[in-house]
């Protein structure tokens, strides 16, 4: 596979992954917040409250404690934090967490459908969607946080009625594969739904496979193409 050409550390990485989703369509202007565990503690590493995706930097990025007490950074963070600090809490097995408005999986969640299996790309979403009925207003508080986690359960790319999405995951490589590969899934959803007509599905019997090609094999093509291309455009995003 060839190499990005850099090591990237962590705040690095998540600001890659903020650059990357921001100039892809992913984000919704001011909207939006990435969280990384910040090596093997609990903190969390997150975008500061005020900056475009588009335009965050390695150094801008923020530390914020489990309970949301903001302990590096120039700025502070989003009020919504808790959604992501409540899911790091009760997942052990997510290390990021991606939140935004993308176009099409809003479109979606308002109309309360989740993306088929139209396509061979959205198997690697096999066995890993739901949605969220209820709109219950902004996250602003631990006890919101704990309630649509719960809500949430294991699941590891959900729809929000009349909000977004949240898509977690192991690394910030593969959740960013993800995370930009969920809205595209949404929009051709989206587009069949329109056509009215009766349309196919890829068989359960092939997801799995497709799903663990597509991971294991993909995830590194993307992410050291998407980062390779943001170097030679943007080299700052690393400073």
């Amino acid at each position: 596979m060839p190499p990005i050409g850099l090591e990237l550390t962590d705040r690095q990485k998540l600001a890659c992954a903020f650059r990357i989703l921001g100039t892809s369509g992913f984000s919704e202007n001011i909207a939006g917040h990435i969280t990384l565990r910040a090596g093997d503690t609990h903190d969390l590493l997150v975008n500061p409250w005020g900056l475009w995706w588009e335009e965050i930097k390695a150094s801008d990025i923020c530390k914020v404690s489990p309970d949301a007490e903001v302990l590096d950074g120039k700025w502070d963070v989003t009020p919504a934090i808790h959604i992501h600090t409540e899911l790091h809490r009760r997942r052990p097995d997510v290390r990021v967490v991606v939140h935004n408005h993308p176009y099409h999986s809003t479109v979606l969640a308002a109309l309360g459908v989740l993306p088929e299996f139209l396509h061979q790309t959205g198997s690697m979403f096999d066995g890993d969607l739901a949605f969220v009925d209820e709109y219950t207003g902004e996250i602003a508080n631990a006890d919101l946080g704990a309630d649509l986690a719960d809500r949430i359960g294991d699941k590891s790319v959900v729809l929000l009625a009349n909000h977004g999405v949240i898509v977690t995951g192991p690394t910030v490589e593969e959740t960013t594969y993800r995370a930009a590969t969920i809205d595209r899934q949404c929009r051709l959803m989206y587009d069949v739904l329109v056509t009215g007509r009766d349309h196919t599905l890829v068989t359960p019997g092939l997801r799995r496979s497709m799903k663990a090609s597509l991971l294991e094999r993909g995830t590194d093509f993307f992410w050291n193409g998407a980062v390779r291309a943001l170097l030679r455009d943007h080299p700052e995003v690393v400073q």
